[in-house]
């Protein structure tokens, strides 16, 4: 079954307009009495479209539904810019994998820079991709994007645990370093660009308490390691 995330309610009735109103309408072709899932502030609802109108769908609430696919920890990547394919690729499969919210970081070597200009653009498209692969993967929400930040405003952010992934770590692998998770943990993971993190950057990281890991024995590529560490903590967490 579809599922949609909405934030307009009145009375009882949900409200859907824009894309996903086109989407509805011209894409999965549903009629009057058609049924959807809605997720509205976190809540799940099985909902029955009641109205196609111009420009907005009316639905009514069938009922509440009691189901929660989000990881019990509160997982956030701290990823460096990287060319656009790349970064997209990495909100969609992270925000598939449970990751809760998305901080690009500038780094020295980031090919990508990023005029000001270009940031809220640049963001309107991340948080449609979220926002249709929270869809696709039935997520009750939608990671949040931040906006760039540097890594000396990166070392203020308070977690349990920061995480920094290292080629140049080669005991300390990331398994270890995890195996304690409690619930509600929140989970800060680092992870640098192309050209990989400086030793300047890095050693800044641990001098502000983030914790070297090692991925094991083979160099990733910067989307990979950002997956490749999501898929361990789903694994840790799996019931």
């Amino acid at each position: 079954m579809q599922r949609y995330f909405v934030n307009v309610k009145a009375n009882n009735n949900f409200i859907i307009i824009n894309d996903d109103y086109h989407h509805i309408v011209n894409v999965m072709r549903m009629n009057i009495g058609d049924q959807i899932e809605v997720s509205y502030y976190n809540k799940l609802y099985l909902c029955k479209i009641d109205n196609i109108e111009i420009n907005k769908i009316i639905l009514s609430i069938v009922n509440e539904l009691n189901e929660n696919n989000e990881l019990n920890v509160n997982l956030v990547l701290a990823q460096a810019l990287v060319k656009e394919e790349k970064f997209e690729y990495i909100l969609q499969k992270g925000t598939e994998l449970g990751i809760n919210a998305f901080i690009p970081i500038i780094m020295d070597r980031s090919i990508v820079k990023l005029d000001n200009h270009k940031i809220d653009k640049k963001k309107t498209r991340w948080s449609r991709i979220c926002k249709e692969a929270s869809e696709q993967s039935k997520r009750l929400i939608i990671p949040r994007i931040n906006d760039p930040i540097t890594i000396k405003e990166l070392i203020k952010l308070n977690y349990d645990y920061k995480i920094l992934c290292s080629t140049n770590e080669k005991e300390n692998n990331i398994k270890r370093v995890l195996q304690n998770l409690k619930e509600n943990d929140t989970i800060l993971i680092v992870i640098g660009p192309e050209g990989g993190i400086t030793d300047i950057e890095e050693q800044l990281l641990i001098d502000n308490g983030f914790i070297k890991v090692s991925l094991g024995s083979r160099v990733l590529r910067t989307e990979t390691a950002s997956l490749f560490v999501a898929s361990i903590i789903n694994y840790e967490l799996m019931r």
